[in-house]
């Protein structure tokens, strides 16, 4: 039996379902004069996850065409080139993870140059966990601390749609496609592909989601001096440990919507600290968000 005919029969058999491997499109929506404005998918492998400290080894990007609604039209051509770390090898783990050896990188550079041409006129980049790429890409090349990022991973409710993880393959099978992950522009396809998909509960399309969520702004509100004791309780509450490495304050800190500030600088006030307090707060945009500026 001819496979797409096998396909569609298992589909329509409540005991089956069917993981097609995904195929790179180059137009999602016919243009129909509605404005458009340019995107990149964005994805990076690294030597490990510390900007600081590792190194970027692959970098894919992927423009394309959307409108304000979160529909894709077309799909350009990726950029996609390795690079030889200054270290001059890559650590095992990451090569069983990625695929990609020490050979493979030998002699090569990434033409940041090219990289500076394609990411100038595009409006917004989107990676599928904005807050580890961003850091490493405006680090490495200037034209990405201008840009306003958004991110797959974090600023689309999986969770309330019903998606028990987060990761780009996990979503990927459960949105019917399967592909070869762990190489950069495979998985900027695979990105584009889940956000040209309609959400199962809201039926809204994943993109226009995405876009929603990365304009509204958000405060970092900075518990600085909160009494020791009550640190389980502020962790519980959703605050994250910063231990001053990046010259920042040695301080508990957490990224609310801009709407709850005032909410969440009274529970502060009357839970945490007893008394007024002088709380340092920072806001922040789509510019801003993710970045090592940050």
């Amino acid at each position: 039996m001819d496979p797409k005919e096998l396909a569609r029969v298992l589909d329509e058999n409540d005991g089956y379902r069917v993981l097609r491997r995904l195929q790179s499109r180059r137009q999602y929506h016919q243009p129909d004069g509605t404005e458009t404005k340019l995107a990149i998918f964005l994805d990076l492998e690294t030597t490990g996850l510390d900007p600081e400290r590792d190194e970027i080894i692959e970098l894919a990007m992927v423009p394309f065409r959307y409108s304000n609604d979160g529909r894709i039209f077309e799909v350009h051509e990726a950029f996609d080139e390795l690079r030889e770390p200054n270290s001059g090898t890559i650590p095992e783990e990451i090569t069983r993870i990625t695929g990609i050896t020490d050979e493979m990188v030998r002699g090569k550079t990434i033409n940041s140059e090219r990289v500076a041409e394609i990411a100038a006129p595009a409006a917004l980049i989107i990676a599928h966990n904005a807050n580890f790429d961003r850091k490493f890409a405006e680090k490495a090349f200037d034209v990405f601390s201008t840009k306003a990022w958004a991110c797959s991973m974090t600023q689309i409710p999986w969770k309330q749609e019903l998606f028990e993880g987060m990761k780009l393959e996990y979503l990927a099978m459960k949105s019917g496609f399967f592909y070869d992950a762990h190489r950069a522009e495979t998985d900027c396809h695979a990105g584009i592909e889940l956000l040209s998909k309609p959400l199962p509960q809201s039926g809204v399309l994943a993109l226009q989601t995405l876009l929603d969520e990365a304009r509204k702004p958000t405060c970092r509100v900075w518990a600085e001096n909160a009494p020791f004791d009550f640190k389980d309780i502020l962790k519980g509450r959703g605050y994250k440990w910063n231990d001053g490495s990046d010259g920042r304050s040695k301080s508990w800190y957490c990224d609310i919507p801009e709407v709850g500030l005032e909410v969440e600088l009274g529970y502060l006030r009357d839970e945490i600290f007893q008394r007024e307090m002088d709380t340092p707060v920072v806001r922040i945009s789509a510019f801003d968000r993710f970045s090592i500026r940050v």
